[in-house]
């Protein structure tokens, strides 16, 4: 009984007891408190994720919560697609190109800031990095840059074949980074030098009943958290064209509620001098989120015939290359420092800004 009364179990059953009640298209208040539970049901989603985690070790466990979000990311992006059609051509790289630029520069740059105020100087792998760094360059060139420069398609498109072999790239590069990551590598990804001033903290004890609890109501909460964002979709859209800002800020806004557990899970790690894990969170994060997320979508297009606009204009590829490089430079000696973190805290308000005002 006392498991059944925890938070991240009540949270997504009123999300789902709310949802079905249909209040949230009757009323404001209904719907503030529907993104209340969506953000909840977020952490929910997390906090099982990372109960399983803790069942299956490490770095399995960052794995899991990056597979996690991008499921949310994927459904997300899909149903909306499905539900707007031509409208929503765009949606699956605007959020995309915004999580990756989200994660790059805010995580990683929040990360190494705060770590460096506290710690001074943190260590971490140079070889994950690099190994991380290498595969997300070729998969965002295949699916952001790329299509822009192609000839076969007008505009920023894929053909079908063009489409299908950089879905299969995309799948190839990020299964080679997991088994990297989970077998043939795997001590390069494994947290180095935790502070010895941090008390250790007591291992979970995860039986059995809740290792299943926490695979069941992951899944609730996956669930309606696609469902709760696709509803109110169409009241973030009016709120931003309100306000007369570009409707590329959906796919910000989309992509803040995606990371904001995975951002918090990164800092936390980052304040207790963990900045491997932190680092482990992010950049596979980054992999996933295009590396699944883009085929994935690409499947359902193929199928839907459905367009699907890939290509970042040429604003946007300078951007995103700044940060690429950015964060290579940043994290090439295994040493962080707190210059690192504005640096790459700059280039994500230069983003922000100039999706404002371009």
């Amino acid at each position: 009984m006392r498991l059944l009364l925890q938070w991240t179990i009540v949270i997504p059953v009123l999300a789902w007891i709310l949802f079905f009640s249909g209040l949230i298209y009757d009323s404001s208040i209904f719907q503030i408190i529907a993104s209340i539970l969506l953000i909840c049901s977020v952490m929910s989603a997390v906090h099982h994720s990372e109960i399983i985690a803790e069942r299956v070790g490490e770095p399995f466990g960052t794995i899991i919560l990056a597979i996690a979000i991008t499921v949310i990311e994927v459904s997300i992006i899909i149903s909306l697609m499905m539900s707007e059609g031509q409208q929503a051509a765009s949606l699956a790289r605007d959020t995309v190109y915004s999580a990756t630029m989200l994660i790059l520069n805010g995580i990683i740059g929040l990360s190494l800031l705060i770590g460096g105020i506290k710690h001074y100087e943190q260590n971490f792998s140079a070889s994950s990095v690099t190994i991380a760094l290498v595969s997300l360059v070729s998969i965002v060139v295949f699916t952001l840059v790329f299509p822009t420069f192609t000839e076969s398609v007008k505009g920023s498109y894929y053909s079908t074949p063009q489409l299908i072999f950089a879905s299969i790239a995309c799948l190839v590069i990020y299964s080679s980074f997991l088994f990297a990551q989970t077998s043939r590598y795997r001590q390069y990804f494994l947290t180095i030098g935790p502070d010895e001033n941090e008390e250790a903290a007591e291992p979970i004890v995860v039986t059995n009943r809740l290792f299943i609890t926490s695979l069941i109501f992951l899944l609730v909460s996956l669930g309606i958290v696609v469902l709760l964002a696709k509803t109110l979709s169409p009241t973030i859209e009016s709120i931003i064209t309100g306000y007369s800002l570009p409707e590329t800020l959906v796919g910000v806004v989309i992509a803040v509620i995606i990371l904001l557990p995975e951002a918090t899970a990164a800092i936390i790690a980052a304040r207790k001098n963990r900045l491997q894990t932190s680092i482990n969170l992010s950049l596979g994060s980054a992999l996933a989120s295009i590396g699944l997320t883009i085929p994935s979508v690409a499947v359902v297009c193929i199928m839907m015939d459905m367009p699907i606009i890939l290509g970042l204009d040429i604003k946007s590829i300078v951007l995103l290359g700044l940060s690429v490089f950015t964060v290579m430079l940043s994290l090439s000696r295994g040493k962080s420092n707190v210059v690192y973190g504005v640096v790459l805290l700059v280039n994500l308000f230069a983003f922000v800004f100039l999706m404002i005002y371009p």
